[in-house]
Formats: C-alpha cells, sequence, structure tokens
C-alpha cells in the first residue's frame, strides 16, 4: 500500500499531473486527508490564439475536481515555458515552502527519463526538496525514449473515466492528440498488460520512505 495519506503532484504545466498520474490520484482520493497540485506554470504562451491569459488556470481547477482535489488544494504558480533552468533556485524554495507546509508522505513528479527541459528541472529540483518522503516518478510517453517503471498500480474503470473527464476540461489544448480519451484509454491499457490487470498506470519508484 502507498504512503498516500498527504499527495502532493508536482506538475511542471497545467495538465501534466492529470496525464501523468491522474488515475492514481483518483484512487487514493478518498483515503488521503489532503491531496495538493502545485502547477509550476500557468502557461500563458501554450494558448492557441482566441484564449484569455489565465484560461489554463481556470481549466486546471475545473480538471482536478474530477480527480478528488479540493479547489483550495490546488496552486498555479508562474514560471515561464522552457525557461525553468534559469529560475532553479526560486523552484526549489518553492517545492521547500510546499513540503514544510504540507508535509507530503507521497510526492508525485515527473520521471528521470523525461527529456522536456521544464520537466527535468522539476524532476531534479524534488529529488533535492524530498530526500525523505516517498517520491515517484509519473510517465508522458510522448516525453520519453525508455521509462524504467517499477511500480505499477491496477486503476478502476472510474479512476480512468475521471482521468478522461479531468483532461475534456483542457479545452484550450484539444488539438494535443496525447489527451484525447482514446490515448488514455490505450495507454491505461499496456500499463494493464505490465500488472496483469485491464488497466493500470506506471511509475518509477524515485525514493521509497517506509516508516
Amino acid at each position: 500500500m502507498l504512503p498516500a495519506d498527504r499527495i502532493l503532484i508536482l506538475a511542471p504545466h497545467t495538465d501534466d499531473g492529470e496525464l501523468g498520474a491522474g488515475g492514481l490520484v483518483h484512487k487514493y482520493a478518498n483515503q488521503a486527508s489532503m491531496i495538493y497540485y502545485a502547477a509550476f506554470s500557468k502557461c500563458d504562451e501554450s494558448l492557441p490564439s482566441g484564449f484569455a491569459p489565465g484560461t489554463l488556470v481556470h481549466e486546471c481547477r475545473a480538471a482536478t475536481r474530477h480527480l478528488g482535489i479540493g479547489i483550495e488544494n490546488v496552486e498555479v504558480m508562474d514560471f515561464q515555458v522552457r525557461r525553468f533552468n534559469e529560475r532553479r533556485q526560486d523552484i526549489l524554495d518553492e517545492m521547500i515552502r510546499l513540503r514544510k507546509e504540507i508535509q507530503p508522505t507521497l510526492v508525485l513528479a515527473p520521471n528521470s527519463r523525461d527529456v522536456h527541459q521544464d520537466h527535468q528541472v522539476i524532476h531534479q529540483e524534488a529529488m533535492r526538496a524530498f530526500k525523505t518522503t516517498t517520491l515517484l516518478g509519473y510517465e508522458l510517453p510522448w516525453n520519453s525514449r525508455s521509462f524504467d517503471f517499477d511500480l505499477v498500480v491496477k486503476l478502476s474503470e472510474d479512476d480512468l473515466m475521471a482521468k478522461i473527464s479531468a483532461m475534456a476540461e483542457y479545452k484550450s489544448q484539444g488539438f494535443r492528440t496525447y489527451s484525447k480519451g482514446e490515448v488514455l484509454r490505450a495507454i491505461a491499457s499496456y500499463h494493464g498488460i505490465k500488472g496483469g490487470v485491464p488497466l493500470a498506470e506506471a511509475f518509477e519508484v524515485l525514493r521509497w520512505i517506509d516508516l
């Protein structure tokens, strides 16, 4: 059983946490005393024309509700997309603040093989900030040439549908094929094969604390 009574999702950008770990979060929503979602960029630079600044913040709050996260526990910061490397210390400081405020027992972050420059920064700084916390790396397949999974988490149909519903809230990102329901189901089915179950998410165990 995961040490999941206080879960913190670290999302480099709005939607990364839902894409990588939405099923797990929904699975544990009724068991966790707190689930907290921290996105480090509101990604205004990624908005198509016709969408107002801040659109992704509103979409993120709507999306995370499907996973069982209260709006009061969703924080979206304003680090500029693809410029995280220039703000490493500030990002680390924010993670340390979150660690002190939340005292999470489980942290979810991008995995070690993720090639996106912002995702690499969040992964690396999470390894520093959460040295005494169980830390799992989630997968975004389109960002990784390979993925070393250590943990397979069985999902129910309800867990997967919550994840699909969450991603459907990102109307501004509907052009991205990886957020479509049939793609999310295919990935969950693929990971399910690894665990001998119909549906699953897979994670890299970056640190496991058993106290």
